[in-house]
């Protein structure tokens, strides 16, 4: 099944309001790509002062989109969902750049592509978009440790 909506995504996802940022998959490819949706809100709670006379979404917020987004389409790929015992972490962010302000009432589309996955250690590129057009890209790391200090 390629597209997922936010009952699906919140099997695949630990994070939960006001830190989650993927509302729906548009599309999936097994150990390839997925593109994911976040509807930004003027209700996010990031916008009283980011900025009251002007909002944006602030960057690491769509960082963490991004992360989020790569984080269903490894446990997608390998078949499996996050529990309890699991946190998935950032190791790196490599290039990122933004290119646009996302505001009150944009759709954001993210796309990642996996580009390698070794001792799990797995790196993305991905590519945020709002009506088509480029707002911020990068190429993250992530990797999944269990709580108690193993590798996943």
């Amino acid at each position: 099944m390629a597209e997922m909506d936010i009952y699906e995504v919140l099997g695949y996802l630990p994070q939960r309001y006001p830190v989650l940022m993927v509302d729906r998959v548009t599309a999936f490819e097994a150990g390839k790509r997925i593109v994911a949706v976040k509807n930004v809100s003027a209700n996010e709670p990031y916008f009283q002062g980011h900025f009251p006379h002007r909002p944006i979404m602030p960057g690491v917020m769509i960082l963490e989109a991004m992360a989020q987004a790569a984080g269903i389409l490894a446990f997608r790929t390998l078949g499996r969902k996050p529990d309890e015992r699991a946190v998935y972490y950032y190791a790196g962010i490599d290039g990122a750049r933004f290119k646009k302000p996302v505001e009150p009432g944009d759709r954001l589309e993210i796309e990642v592509a996996i580009q390698a996955s070794k001792r799990g250690i797995w790196k993305f590129k991905c590519e945020a978009r709002v009506d088509g057009a480029a707002v911020a890209e990068a190429e993250i790391l992530c990797t999944v440790r269990l709580l108690d200090g193993e590798d996943a």
